[in-house]
């Protein structure tokens, strides 16, 4: 009798299983070929990116190491929405419904991570594009302008993403201005340090004009010789061995001796 009524259930039952099966061997069929379609997206937006950006930042705009991610992540996802239906079938109404909230918020989660992903892309390119054309700014300017714009690039991306998704971003967006005030702060400290020394002979090359005259004699940090020259930054001797170059600041730094002039007879 028991054997009777487990045989009329499975017999009940064999519809449901057979079309959950259908229902997932169409789903595996479907999810790899839009999983090939993916990649091939991916390419075509290479090849137009590179088309776009020229020879500036090319390399940056690379986007076929991400395909793979990219064509599993739009695999599974596919998969997962004809596992939620083959469960619905089944009658597994609690599995189903969890499966369902998780379906609902995979688009969200999957637009919030392209975003991300998308501004790290795009955080590379700003970097190489400030690098190529703020070509009149000195290399160290230019390579701190460039990731600057990088960081900058990068964190909007995050703190976007991250709302997309749902993440809470105010304490994101307080970190983000921490780590850019600190990276500022930074910066401004070097060029300070950096001009510092250049301002100093700046202002000591000015008092150097006014105290003394081209062809006097000087005896200056160990150095004798007649003033040929005082340029914008530094005072050049000519010593009878050669020509010496010191600093402008040595006007305030070292004691200077102006030499008589040897009278005749």
């Amino acid at each position: 009798m028991l054997l009777n009524e487990t045989y009329e259930r499975l017999l009940a039952l064999l519809p449901s299983l057979l079309a959950a099966l259908a229902l997932l061997v169409v789903g595996w069929v479907a999810a790899r070929l839009l999983r090939f379609a993916a990649r091939r997206t991916v390419g075509l937006l290479e090849a137009l990116a590179a088309r776009v950006a020229g020879g500036v930042g090319a390399e940056r705009l690379r986007l076929s190491r991400s395909s793979a991610l990219i064509g599993a992540l739009v695999f599974w996802v596919t998969l997962l929405v004809f596992v939620t239906a083959a469960t619905q079938v089944l009658g597994l109404t609690l599995f189903t419904a969890w499966l369902a909230r998780l379906v609902e918020y995979l688009p969200t989660l999957a637009a919030g991570l392209l975003i991300i992903v998308a501004g790290y892309v795009l955080a590379g390119f700003v970097a190489d594009l400030v690098h190529a054309t703020a070509t009149r700014l000195a290399r160290a300017q230019r390579d701190a302008l460039a990731r600057l714009a990088q960081g900058a690039t990068l964190v909007t991306a995050i703190l976007v993403g991250a709302d997309q998704i749902g993440v809470k971003v105010t304490w994101l967006a307080i970190l983000a201005g921490i780590v850019l005030a600190t990276l500022l702060g930074g910066i401004l400290i070097a060029v300070s340090l950096g001009a510092r020394g250049y301002v100093s002979n700046l202002i000591g090359a000015h008092y150097l004009r006014q105290a003394f005259r081209v062809g006097e004699r000087v005896r200056v940090a160990g150095f004798e010789g007649r003033i040929i020259e005082v340029t914008p930054t530094a005072l050049v001797l000519d010593t009878g061995e050669g020509r010496v170059s010191l600093p402008g600041r040595v006007y305030h730094d070292e004691p200077i001796l102006l030499l008589a002039e040897p009278r005749d007879g």
